[in-house]
């Protein structure tokens, strides 16, 4: 077989990212350079990014039977390296004043974008446990990096841990979903679902699709497997924790997207049935809860859960619809998630470092008068996860609802509405702290200013909020041209 550069061009942005990590490495071992592993790191997933963008167009190939390397694929890596090129700009400060080696950080956080990739580039069960279980391997280490920091030693180690563990329950689930799809098809491409309909009964395919559903739902932090979230947000770094609520949910719910048009698992009423039911549940936990919380990595968690739970109804849509306009949805929504996120945990990375985190609500009693415009980018980020108009976030809400309106989910519409109504209350009640007064013992003392690259990407985030709300025709072109290739 003569291997050409065509045949390698696909691949071209998983290579440059998996070279960035050797080069962050070598670059560790020859002269330990906190700056020059950043630089690496930021100019490796750069480019990684501008390379994907290019080719977008012109790629669609299965390249081997694990992965597929098409525009969708391409779209989500273009996503997750600008993602994880941003969060290691946001790492910068924050780790600055970590007293042990600190380079290894970007080490993993490459080493978790390779996973990444590889998640959105697969049809095949195999790719998927390869892509998510270096993602995995890796968050474990960033979330626990902190934890001979002495003020939060005990809370990275905890939420490590409960991590590790659970998250290792959750593949174990998948993995015996999966080997009950092997032992009657003999394959394990995502495709085999349909085969094995034809040679064994539809009680034991929707045994293997509860498991491997179910240990995707603990990853997208859907209740009722969400226990873990709120415990391992607030212990985990804050850059570690804007990765996990990113890139990671991105990663693994263009999984379960994939998964479900290509199966066909939602041809299954039952399955249908309880995807509802999630739905709900993730819905009015995930709101419930954030009412209670003080603690904005808590609030937070919580409502990525709600915002699982919105994403969801599209996914049960698509079975239902005719087009991709769920598909559609879909896409454009996890696009608006990661931009909020990115955002609101952009903040408070500014303000905190590993030594200090400033993640409580009334830490930022005040801060429209102590820094305005930070103010009005935190304010516009929670409008955005709101669903208020001409934010991002209201669009991705309007196309899940015009998603539900074409397939008559009724219901599931009225708890989305509901759920939103909720939400609302939460994000204002933090804005309405930002607004009064500065109190005596106020510990926001000011902005960690000299991180221009970090206020540089809020900016950008900040005008990508506005923009994609007010006008999101051109962006929405490329979804609509690339949703036919899931």
């Amino acid at each position: 077989m003569n291997l050409t550069f065509s045949d390698f061009l696909p691949l071209m942005p998983l290579i440059i990212v998996t070279s960035t990590v050797v080069l962050a490495m070598a670059a560790i071992g020859i002269r330990r350079s906190y700056i020059l592993t950043v630089s690496v790191t930021v100019l490796g997933l750069m480019l990684a990014a501008i390379v994907a963008a290019v080719i977008l167009p012109y790629t669609n190939k299965q390249v081997s039977p694990l992965m597929i390397i098409d525009q969708y694929s391409l779209f989500f890596t273009v996503v997750i390296c600008v993602a994880a090129m941003f969060i290691a700009i946001f790492s910068f400060n924050y780790l600055a004043d970590l007293e042990d080696q600190k380079e290894e950080y970007y080490l993993l956080l490459g080493i978790a974008t390779v996973g990444s990739v590889v998640m959105v580039s697969t049809n095949h069960f195999v790719g998927m446990v390869l892509g998510l279980e270096t993602l995995s391997m890796s968050l474990y280490g960033m979330i626990a990096y902190t934890v001979r920091c002495k003020d939060s030693a005990k809370y990275a180690l905890e939420a490590s841990v409960k991590y590790l563990v659970l998250s290792a329950t959750a593949s174990g689930f998948m993995l015996f979903g999966m080997a009950l799809i092997y032992a009657q098809t003999g394959t394990l491409a995502f495709s085999s679902l349909l085969d094995a309909r034809l040679v064994i009964s539809d009680t034991y395919t929707i045994a293997a699709v509860s498991l491997i559903s179910a240990g995707i739902a603990f990853k997208l932090s859907l209740a009722p497997f969400h226990i873990w979230t709120p415990d391992v947000y607030e212990g985990s770094p804050i850059p570690s924790t804007t990765y996990l609520a990113t890139i990671g949910k991105a990663a693994m719910f263009v999984v379960l997207l994939r998964f479900v048009e290509i199966s066909g698992a939602l041809t299954f009423k039952s399955v249908v049935a309880v995807f509802s039911i999630i739905a709900v549940i993730s819905i009015m936990v995930g709101n419930l809860l954030a009412l209670m919380q003080d603690n904005l990595k808590r609030i937070l968690a919580y409502s990525s859960i709600a915002h699982m739970g919105y994403l969801l109804i599209a996914v049960i849509a698509s079975f239902f619809a005719v087009g991709t306009v769920s598909i559609e949805a879909v896409t454009f929504y996890l696009l608006a998630y990661v931009i909020m996120s990115l955002g609101a945990f952009g903040v408070l990375t500014i303000f905190s470092s590993s030594q200090n985190e400033l993640d409580r609500v009334t830490d930022y009693q005040g801060l429209f008068w102590r820094s305005p415009w930070l103010a009005a980018v935190f304010t516009g980020m929670l409008l955005s996860l709101a669903g208020i108009p001409l934010t991002v976030g209201f669009i991705g809400k309007f196309y899940v609802f015009l998603a539900g309106v074409e397939t008559e989910l009724w219901m599931l519409l009225s708890v989305l509405i509901v759920g939103s109504g909720i939400g609302l209350y939460y994000y204002l009640r933090i804005v309405y702290r930002m607004l009064m007064p500065v109190s005596g013992d106020n510990i926001l003392v000011g902005t960690r200013m000299e991180n221009l690259s970090a206020l540089g990407v809020l900016a950008i985030l900040f005008v990508l909020l506005l923009a994609l709300g007010v006008y999101p025709a051109p962006i929405m072109a490329i979804i609509e041209a690339i949703s036919v290739h899931v």
